[in-house]
């Protein structure tokens, strides 16, 4: 709540950018980050600038060429936000802080209880895209894009 005790909490003028993460931040995120694989040359990137020039992308939805210069390059955060989302340290981030929103709003980490409305019920009944098992549908494919020309003579 936007309290006078909580506003200096909560107060970005002092760092960097807004998207950056404080130290707080940091402490919390930080050993979510997977460590530098084993072998080879050890990590020099900084990963928390990696995890700043994240935030600063999504938070400003600028585009990668036009992120600050004095972030990382842009290849290496998004080379390490493609990693992250592909072994789930994204989503392990989020559980994380899910469950500590949860518990300092004095509730269960997990929630015990859902609400579906009507409308959630209608749409999985007309069968939306979520209620459509995948192995269920039949593969389009064009024409267009396969390999083979119908417009050259077929060989006899």
């Amino acid at each position: 709540m936007w309290t006078p005790e909580n506003r200096p909490k909560y107060d970005r003028s002092k760092l960097r950018y807004p998207s950056d993460l404080t130290d707080e931040e940091w402490s919390i995120i930080g050993p979510l980050i997977p460590l530098a694989k084993g072998g080879g040359n050890k990590r020099t990137v900084d990963i928390r600038g990696v995890l700043n020039g994240v935030m600063y992308i999504l938070s400003t939805g600028c585009q990668w060429a036009a992120r600050p210069l004095d972030l990382p390059p842009r290849s290496t955060v998004n080379d390490y936000l493609r990693r992250w989302d592909e072994d789930r340290t994204l989503d392990r981030i989020h559980h994380a802080l899910y469950v500590m929103c949860r518990e300092q709003a004095g509730r269960e980490a997990s929630p015990t209880a859902a609400i579906i409305d009507s409308q959630s019920v209608k749409s999985a009944e007309k069968g939306g895209a979520a209620s459509t098992p995948r192995g269920m549908t039949r593969a389009r494919r064009s024409k267009a894009r396969s390999g083979t020309s119908w417009s050259t003579p077929k060989a006899c």
